[in-house]
């Protein structure tokens, strides 16, 4: 598969796996790499809700003005629980069997699990779902990945995961969500020192309220550190996916460590 670039010549058409495809931002950001040309293996675990993001991205593409890059790539729709290891390995069987090779992982699934449950009433099988889909899933993908961009010619290729400022400042009531998000970046910085030597590039995007539908109840009100309900601003979830396409398409020279990416005026920064 071949995609034309902007100078006449052409390259190889990339390919992407992105998870948690079904819905939010990684909906938004595979129909971004879609309509780039990018072939996109959508992961995730409801089968319809990946067709239909499919669907959003055809639809877009045949609406737009002509690019000079290709009109469209190809998604491929494979059902995954990305905390159950035969599953990670049946998606990335599925990705190189039908693209020959993989070139981006967006490692995005992930959950709040519980909101607003104070941590002495937690249930411990609710912990184990947020540590299972957040964090464990995110380092099966990765590894998965990894195992194939060691060995695909040409080597390598990027990893991006999805952070989130709880990286950085917890909300209050999200032990569980913070506490992966947290142990994401020990994730990333750990496969970013071992890709070098096979040109595999490891970052992190961290993002603040993005417009989807798990943060609808932001805008009507939601739980501050001084135990106040107040709203929050949000920001449109195009202007996440056109960031983390930036960072995608670097070569693998180059390299966005981390990236922060919010609403502007969320009580973040000072949390005020």
């Amino acid at each position: 598969m071949n995609a034309k670039r902007t100078d006449g010549r052409t390259k190889r058409t990339e390919i992407a796996v992105v998870t948690g495809a079904g819905s939010g931002i990684g909906r938004a950001v595979a129909v971004e790499l879609l309509r780039a040309g990018w072939s996109v293996a959508l992961a995730g675990r409801r089968a319809e809700a990946l067709e239909e993001t499919a669907a959003l991205a055809a639809e877009g593409a045949r609406s737009e003005e002509p690019r000079s890059e290709a009109a469209g790539g190809e998604a491929l729709a494979v059902r995954t629980d990305v905390s159950r290891p035969e599953d990670v390995s049946a998606l990335f069987a599925a990705a190189v069997g039908r693209f020959g090779r993989v070139d981006l992982l967006f490692n995005n699934a992930g959950t709040f699990g519980p909101g607003g449950v104070p941590v002495e009433e937690l249930p411990y099988d609710a912990w184990r779902h947020v540590v299972d889909t957040n964090l464990n899933g995110a380092f099966l993908c990765a590894q998965a990945a990894y195992r194939q961009m060691k060995e695909q010619d040409p080597r390598g290729g990027r990893i991006i995961n999805n952070g989130s400022i709880s990286a950085h400042t917890p909300r209050p009531h999200s032990v569980a969500y913070t506490a992966t998000k947290h142990a994401l970046t020990g994730l990333t910085k750990s496969l970013s020192l071992d890709g070098r030597p096979y040109r595999i590039a490891v970052g992190q995007i961290d993002i603040g309220n993005a417009a989807t539908d798990m943060t609808r109840g932001m805008q009507t009100g939601a739980l501050q550190a001084d135990g106040r309900t107040a709203p929050e601003p949000v920001m449109d979830v195009a202007d996440v996916a056109r960031t983390v396409r930036h960072m995608a398409e670097l070569p693998l020279e180059a390299n966005v460590q981390f990236a922060t990416v919010l609403a502007t005026t969320m009580p973040y920064v000072g949390r005020g």
